[in-house]
Formats: C-alpha cells, sequence, structure tokens
C-alpha cells in the first residue's frame, strides 16, 4: 500500500479521505477503504501502514480530520478555478487560460486554440490582451475627459 505522505490522502486508495477512520494504532484510512482490506480477516487486523496488529476490529470515526478533508477540498477546488491567486483554467480542458480571442474576446487554452472554434482567429498572449485593454481604456478615459475643456496629454 503506497503513502503519498500527505496527511489529507487515505494511503489505500490515494484520494481525500471518505469517511475517514482511526484504527488501533492512530493511523487513518476511508472507512470503506479499511473495511475492504479486512473483509477476509476474523482475527489479527493489521495496520495497512505500520503493520501493528489488533486482536479485534477497531473503527473509530475521526470528525475533525473529515471537517480538514472539506475545507482542503474547497480549497483545492479554489486554486483550480483561480480562485486562490493561481492560474484560471479552461472549463473544458482544465488547461491554463494563456492565450485571448480576439475575435469571440475571451481567453482560450493551448487546446482550444488548436481546435476548429479558433483555429483561424487571430489570438494573443492573455497578458497583452490585458495590456492593450488597460492602454484602451485610458484613451477612452482621456477622451471623455477631454471634452469638458480638461487638458488631455495623449497617450501615444
Amino acid at each position: 500500500m503506497a503513502c503519498r505522505g500527505d496527511e489529507a490522502s487515505c494511503s489505500i486508495c490515494l484520494g481525500f479521505f471518505q469517511d475517514p477512520v482511526s484504527i488501533h494504532c492512530g493511523h487513518n484510512f476511508c472507512r470503506a477503504c479499511i473495511t475492504r482490506c479486512w473483509e477476509e480477516e476474523e482475527a489479527n487486523f493489521t495496520c495497512p501502514r505500520c503493520k501493528e496488529t489488533a486482536p479485534e476490529r477497531n473503527l473509530r470515526p475521526n470528525r475533525e480530520l473529515a471537517k480538514i478533508i472539506e475545507i482542503a477540498k474547497r480549497l483545492s477546488l479554489q486554486a483550480a478555478k483561480g480562485g486562490a491567486g493561481g492560474e484560471r483554467l479552461c472549463e473544458k480542458h482544465q488547461e491554463a487560460l494563456k492565450l485571448f480571442c480576439e475575435e469571440d474576446q475571451t481567453p482560450i487554452c493551448l487546446v482550444c486554440r488548436e481546435s476548429q472554434a479558433h483555429r483561424a482567429h487571430p489570438v494573443v498572449p492573455i497578458e497583452e490582451a490585458a495590456e492593450e485593454h488597460k492602454v484602451g481604456g485610458l484613451r477612452r478615459w482621456g477622451e471623455t475627459r477631454g471634452r469638458g475643456g480638461d487638458r488631455v496629454r495623449e497617450l501615444p
């Protein structure tokens, strides 16, 4: 049984804990995972991680760990969506949105760029599009300010 060393993951299924339980030695597992491991056992229940044995099956629900896992799942989801300061991801391909389709006026990933939907469209790096948007917004702001008689310096 491999262990990723991640305290939020079950060392049996390697996913986030589902209904986490503690066993006799203090290690935690998903209830379903440890139950499957022990389904043939009638005595001498061995921990899959440290190999310590116990004469009887004793699964203690770990509610605190379950709460921490829920928080970790939400943070992981936020990071995937770009809410935690990471790159925003394409909803269709789960790739970073690195390009901007000028025709559709939308951010796209590299996979979208090669798709039929965007292949013939002009695209620019997303940072360049953001800079153009900022400069264009300043120009429009300057033009509206100039109409009121204020002196406006033109941007190049």
